[in-house]
């Protein structure tokens, strides 16, 4: 067997080359592992500022109410009954409590602009049409169409003065800035059930909750969970948001309507303030 014997010609650079394969290394081992590190130094940093800013919370969600029932509505030629369209609705009163940091009113804890996006509604039954919009507290209990939010968004005109909410037009979206006003938000499932037809025997319908007994409908299957969030920036220019998952208490409403009351406490019901540089 031969033995092959490897000489370098040129020592000096061999000796260059291992160096600059050295240097090259190095650069990887830090681009990859010290700038990881900053990072999550970084990140790490972050999540303290955001712990500290939200230490003392200023905004929270106090107490909630439903109003719910439903409607019929008679599509049939002679008013026979042989064409009903079925539809439920439950009215939302949320009321925001801004006494957390100070039970005066000040910058921090008065409202600028408040808005609701990232609306989603779901419940088992997959028929008719859902839709959570504002609606006119002066109309609430009462069966109402409702439109669905322009780009799943709601805006809110913010009354400051009692000159401006003489004047206001209460049809469109209004909140106080002092938060003495609840959001008022009206939510419809429309024709839930349709071409309904009333039986031979009875000939008689409800024009509420009732219906949904009389028409077999389940509770469970169009019991709603309402997801959105709640922007709100004070008049210190800073931004608070509370991520609302809402199932609708539909207990009762077969009697006629339901009127249910939630307490809310704790920090999750809590608004979570933004931090403008992150």
């Amino acid at each position: 067997m031969k033995n092959f014997n490897f000489k370098i010609k040129n020592v000096k650079l061999a000796f260059a080359i291992l160096i600059i394969i050295a240097i090259v290394l190095l650069l990887f081992y830090y681009i990859f592992i010290f700038s990881s590190l900053a990072s999550k130094y970084n990140f790490t940093n972050q999540m303290i500022e955001i712990a500290d800013e939200n230490e003392k919370a200023v905004f929270g969600i106090q107490k909630i109410f439903f109003y719910s029932s439903a409607n019929a509505v008679d599509n049939s030629d002679n008013q026979s009954l042989s064409n009903m369209s079925i539809s439920q609705f439950s009215d939302l009163s949320i009321y925001i409590d801004n006494s957390l940091s100070s039970s005066d009113l000040t910058d921090e804890n008065t409202i600028k602009e408040l808005y609701i996006d990232n609306i989603s509604i779901s419940t088992n039954s997959q028929t008719g049409t859902k839709i959570l919009n504002y609606k006119n507290p002066l109309n609430s209990g009462k069966y109402q169409e409702v439109e669905q939010a322009e780009n799943n968004r709601i805006d809110f005109n913010i009354i400051n003065t009692n000159k401006e909410n003489e004047s206001n037009d209460y049809d469109k979206p209004t909140f106080y800035s002092d938060c003495s006003n609840p959001i008022s938000l009206g939510y419809l499932y429309k024709d839930l059930l349709t071409n309904y037809s009333v039986s031979d025997n009875s000939k008689t319908i409800s024009f509420n909750g009732k219906v949904l007994k009389e028409a077999n409908i389940s509770l469970e299957d169009i019991t709603p969970t309402l997801n959105f969030t709640i922007h709100i920036v004070n008049n210190s220019g800073e931004k608070f948001a509370y991520n609302m998952n809402l199932t609708v208490d539909l207990n009762g409403i077969y009697d006629g309507y339901s009127y249910k009351g939630k307490t809310t406490s704790g920090t999750e019901y809590q608004f979570f303030k933004e931090i403008n540089n992150l």
